[in-house]
């Protein structure tokens, strides 16, 4: 098979760009920071074409997945956009898992998205999905292109904020990602900025993973711990939740209530799972009490809230929902040390677009007077 063109624009800064091949089945590494990478195994004489950024480097994700895209498409630069349509069609069967559904999104003739595929596969020479009688899986390559088409289209609906930056309107999709257990503060903001902004679309992630702003999953990302260090984001101080030491009124009239730390012997405790907690107050209780004492863990955010109304132990709850919980007998109340500092987080790309600009200042407001936070 013809070996691709390739175009690559080298940044200012160190990044190392992953290029997918299926003409050789090989993934190569290749390392930006020289001036002139040798690409030539892979790809050919007079197959690369290299110059320099003019401008500010590009994120790297857009670097990565415009090189990805040229590797996987097998074309020239320039026709690119023209095989753009097969990728976002086979992008949309990936997803969606039927050829039906995929017409249905994209608004075209099931024949179509058929064809597209077809001459997809026959241009990359592999087999991008299997079809059965349940619909279409994607293959290992099919999964590669799901994920960098997927990249790719959320990069063009970034860029497209961009290029309009200060609009009049704010307006489509706004993705927030946060730490679980941070609902009944987030949710009001939110819908305050919707009733703004009627025409934005919410949408609000919460994972124990690190939601990659550099990837496009998210506009805004609310983190909690140290202030995290990613060089293309911008970082802001927002709140520090404060955390006290409670337990349920049932635990109470079984256990006792302890007056001090001093007193933990033959109490019970809920606590998170991974002893690599970033939680300062975890940690305090892991060296407070025996292992033996740790009698509920777990890594879901959602049962340690469970089992404390369940009385299973004594556990760590944000003053802010103590207060709300009548159930509940505070232990110990919060302490400077146990506090959990919350950043606002966005990407550099994004930050200045009045989105964005428009949700954070609203958060900023509103959590000046969050109860039971300290400034």
């Amino acid at each position: 098979m013809q070996s691709p063109f390739v175009s690559i624009r080298i940044g200012a800064r160190p990044e190392v760009a992953r290029i997918l091949t299926r003409a050789s089945s090989r993934i190569i590494l290749v390392n930006l920071r020289q001036k002139q990478p040798n690409l030539t195994p892979l790809f050919g004489p007079g197959k690369i074409s290299l110059h320099p950024c003019m401008f500010t480097p590009e994120p790297p994700c857009l670097l990565r997945q415009s090189v990805i895209i040229c590797a996987l498409t097998h074309s020239q630069p320039g026709n690119f956009m023209e095989n753009w349509d097969e990728i976002r069609t086979a992008f949309q069967v990936a997803r969606l898992g039927t050829v039906s559904g995929a017409a249905e999104v994209l608004g075209v003739h099931h024949a179509t998205v058929i064809r597209h595929i077809d001459a997809l596969e026959k241009r990359l020479g592999t087999r991008l999905f299997q079809r059965h009688t349940r619909g279409y899986t994607p293959t290992e390559a099919g999964r590669d292109l799901l994920t960098v088409a997927q990249t790719t289209e959320e990069q063009f609906a970034q860029l497209g904020s961009r290029i309009k930056g200060h609009g009049e309107t704010v307006q489509g999709e706004f993705i927030i990602t946060s730490i679980a257990g941070l609902s009944g503060l987030l949710v009001p903001v939110l819908a305050d900025f919707q009733r703004q902004h009627p025409a934005v679309i919410v949408r609000l992630l919460t994972d124990m993973r690190i939601f990659r702003l550099d990837y496009g999953e998210a506009h805004v990302a609310i983190r909690a711990g140290a202030a995290p260090e990613e060089p293309d984001n911008v970082v802001q101080p927002l709140i520090r939740i404060r955390y006290g030491l409670y337990a349920s009124k049932s635990y109470v009239e079984a256990w006792g209530k302890p007056e001090s730390e001093h007193d933990f012997a033959g109490h019970r405790f809920v606590i998170a799972e991974s002893e690599g907690s970033r939680a300062a107050f975890f940690r305090w209780l892991r060296d407070k009490v025996s292992n033996e004492q740790l009698t509920f863990r777990s890594t879901e955010p959602a049962a340690w809230d469970a089992a404390l109304e369940a009385g299973m132990g004594i556990g760590f709850l944000p003053a802010w929902e103590a207060a709300t919980r009548p159930d509940l007998v505070e232990v110990l109340a919060p302490r400077p040390e146990w506090d959990s500092p919350l950043w606002i987080v966005t990407h550099v790309d994004l930050h200045r677009t009045r989105k964005v600009q428009a949700f954070v200042g609203l958060l900023k407001e509103k959590a000046r007077n969050w109860p039971q936070c300290a400034g």
